[in-house]
């Protein structure tokens, strides 16, 4: 399965095989059978990329990968050179660009689920619990390992750790109750 970075990592350790293959070779090495499973961006582009050709299973969720964001990075010399109202130009012209991004994939992605599954016949398959729960462990634990052997990593992870420990309880009475609520309505 193509399945770069962490998420590959994960599933090699719960005993897949991943392997790395730019994305322009994607189609041909599922058509070839180079490998049968391709971990890529979402619907949208996956229609793009002609995958329902060669796949008819998509299984979700994406436990490894949430959500999409961009980046922006520049130079801290030459960003310190800008004068503070530039400074804030460019923080939120960053952040229109990566929320315009983020809202035209949620619709595309949808459109794009919809024409998968009703004019592809792709069959949409739920990962099983315990396989969600396998990765998830896994996860802990090469993010343990990696905490305790770069102090970067630790800063970062303790305060991931800590910060959804904290939201849970919000989530549960906001965002989770939200789609409960929308998904009873639509029964």
């Amino acid at each position: 399965m193509r399945f770069p970075g962490f998420g590959g990592e994960v599933f090699k350790r719960a005993g897949g095989t991943p392997v790395n293959i730019p994305g322009g070779e994607l189609y041909t090495a599922m058509q070839t059978g180079t490998i049968d499973a391709v971990e890529w961006v979402g619907p949208y582009n996956d229609l793009a990329f002609g995958f329902q050709q060669v796949a008819k299973y998509y299984y979700y969720p994406g436990w490894h990968e949430p959500g999409s964001m961009l980046e922006f990075m520049i130079n801290i010399d030459e960003w310190n050179t800008l004068p503070p109202h530039l400074q804030k130009i460019v923080e939120v012209a960053a952040k229109a660009v990566n929320q315009d991004l983020l809202d035209e994939y949620t619709a595309s992605n949808n459109r794009a689920l919809q024409e998968l599954v009703n004019t592809h016949d792709v069959q949409l398959r739920r990962l099983p619990d315990d396989v969600i729960n396998e990765f998830r462990a896994i996860s802990d634990d090469i993010l343990t390992f990696s905490a305790e052997n770069d102090a970067d990593v630790k800063k970062v992870y303790e305060s991931f750790k800590k910060f959804m420990g904290e939201v849970r309880s919000f989530n549960a009475i906001a965002e989770d109750a939200f789609v409960e609520a929308r998904n009873l309505s639509e029964e």
